[in-house]
């Protein structure tokens, strides 16, 4: 930006543009930059966050799973397919609609995106911090 700043400048003083005009087009490169890192620092921000899994059962199977949204896509799907073929974690896992918890990593949702509760007292959370 600080090359096109001076290349305003330079047409300023060689009276190619007069000073409000250069005036205007600094203005504008700066809004634009600005603009550029603010959209750049939101991506890096929410991919610092975690998605946690918490899960509390009447039988006092409890199990809790914090996950960097880094790591998240890449073992999601892979971790729930294990997940539902243990005899052991299926029923917990059963009612987990991967998908949504995907589209809620995609459109950077905060907070808690999923909340079962089942008729045997089991509850399954799934939120992002």
């Amino acid at each position: 930006m600080k090359e096109e700043i001076t290349k305003v400048l330079t047409m300023v003083q060689e009276g190619k543009i007069d000073a409000d005009k250069g005036s205007e087009l600094i203005q504008i490169l700066k809004d634009k930059e600005e603009t550029s890192n603010k959209f750049l620092e939101k991506p890096v921000k929410y991919l610092d966050k975690t998605l946690k899994i918490r899960v509390i059962s009447a039988e006092n199977d409890n199990v809790t799973v914090n996950l960097p949204i880094k790591l998240v896509k890449v073992v999601l799907m892979a971790g729930h397919s294990i997940a539902a073929s243990i005899p052991q974690s299926e029923k917990y896992v059963k009612d987990i609609d991967i998908s949504l918890i995907m589209e809620a990593i995609e459109n950077e949702l905060d907070g808690q995106i999923v909340d079962i509760k089942s008729a045997n007292g089991d509850i399954v959370s799934v939120f992002i911090e």
